[in-house]
């Protein structure tokens, strides 16, 4: 710890703000005792690749940090590995499929992670730059509260990952690990809340409907549906 607090007094000593970024590759659990050497962020793990092992097994390894995760301090899962990617002049296009990459923004966004765009900005295709670019996802990520979510469910290959917004409402991850399209569902005793609950789907921008007591969307294979969870205005009205 004792470098980053040396260089911690090296930035307060220079009258501006900085972002301190701790690059320790998560080791020593250093999500643990980030905040106390005055960082802003750490990474939490080794380097990502552009695969769906390293960048599924980064992400969904990220359960149990959020109690170290919040406004002025966050873990740091590393960057984003849509677009052209790649290191010196030999760029490709990333080895995410689609699916795989809506996966990547929808876990990075509720963890809270630094979004840092890690491809070549002047060759952005337009999928790529509606990924980065999708509104209701970045409320999720830039959330004023900044809770990191956290694993509710596993049923198998399906994961289920809950965020607490700063209007009450819930953003909740649905996410199918497995090699094959599959039903997921969240329960409304998963996430804290009762009674009937409208849902809206952040990537598509459409409301789902009002479900009473639980939400189940068809996810495909690698692939994440992110959805916003609210009481329905008639329940809200009805407590007020």
């Amino acid at each position: 710890q004792k470098p980053y607090r040396v260089m911690r007094a090296a930035l307060d000593s220079v009258g501006r703000d900085i972002v301190y970024s701790l690059c320790q590759y998560g080791m020593d659990r250093v999500w643990e005792w980030g905040d106390d050497v005055g960082g802003n962020c750490w990474r939490t793990t080794g380097d990502i690749t552009d695969t769906w092992q390293s960048m599924s097994s980064i992400g969904f390894g990220q359960n149990g940090h959020e109690a170290y995760s919040g406004p002025g301090h966050w873990n740091d899962p590393d960057m984003l590995v849509v677009g052209f990617v790649g290191w010196g002049p030999q760029l490709h296009p990333t080895r995410l499929t689609p699916n795989e990459q809506i996966t990547h923004i929808t876990l990075w966004s509720l963890l809270c992670s630094p979004l840092l765009i890690g491809c070549d900005m002047t060759r952005l295709d337009d999928f790529t730059y509606a990924l980065l670019t999708n509104d209701e996802v970045l409320d999720v990520s830039q959330d004023p509260l900044g809770k990191q979510a956290k694993r509710v469910s596993v049923n198998g290959t399906i994961e289920v990952w809950s965020k607490e917004m700063e209007d009450g409402s819930k953003a909740v991850g649905l996410f199918n690990r497995g090699p094959h399209k599959a039903n997921a569902t969240v329960a409304w005793s998963d996430l804290g809340v009762t009674g009937r609950q409208n849902v809206r789907d952040l990537w598509l921008h459409k409301e789902a409907g009002t479900f009473e007591k639980e939400f189940t969307a068809a996810v495909p294979r690698h692939g994440a549906v992110l959805i916003r969870v609210e009481k329905a205005l008639e329940e809200a009205r009805g407590k007020k």
